[in-house]
């Protein structure tokens, strides 16, 4: 295991995450880096045959629903709120010429 992390790989990060690390916070940053990479080789090691891959930690299911039109066709009654209207539509002031 003992995963080293080089000052390079720090810097590279901070970089990437916009970062200023002080030199004390690099040290630290490195041994993070460290402990989490061999705790990944430690999970690694674990015996996973038999265990079905997934995506999610609980049983998901499809929750969409049927697409189904349930006000219908309000057109005449949403245009005569409009101030002003032509073949079926808003009329509005232009914008540019």
């Amino acid at each position: 295991m003992a995963n080293i992390i080089s000052d390079e790989t720090i810097e590279y990060v901070g970089i990437l995450a916009k970062l200023e690390l002080s030199d004390e916070q690099k040290e630290q940053a490195k041994q993070d880096m460290g402990n989490m990479l061999d705790y990944i080789d430690r999970l690694n090691e674990l015996d996973t045959t038999g265990v079905e891959p997934m995506s999610h930690v609980f049983p998901v299911q499809n929750v969409f629903r049927e697409d189904v039109v349930s006000n219908g066709d309000t057109r005449e009654q949403l245009l005569s709120n409009a101030p002003a209207q032509k073949d079926g539509m808003f009329m509005v002031p232009k914008t540019f010429e």
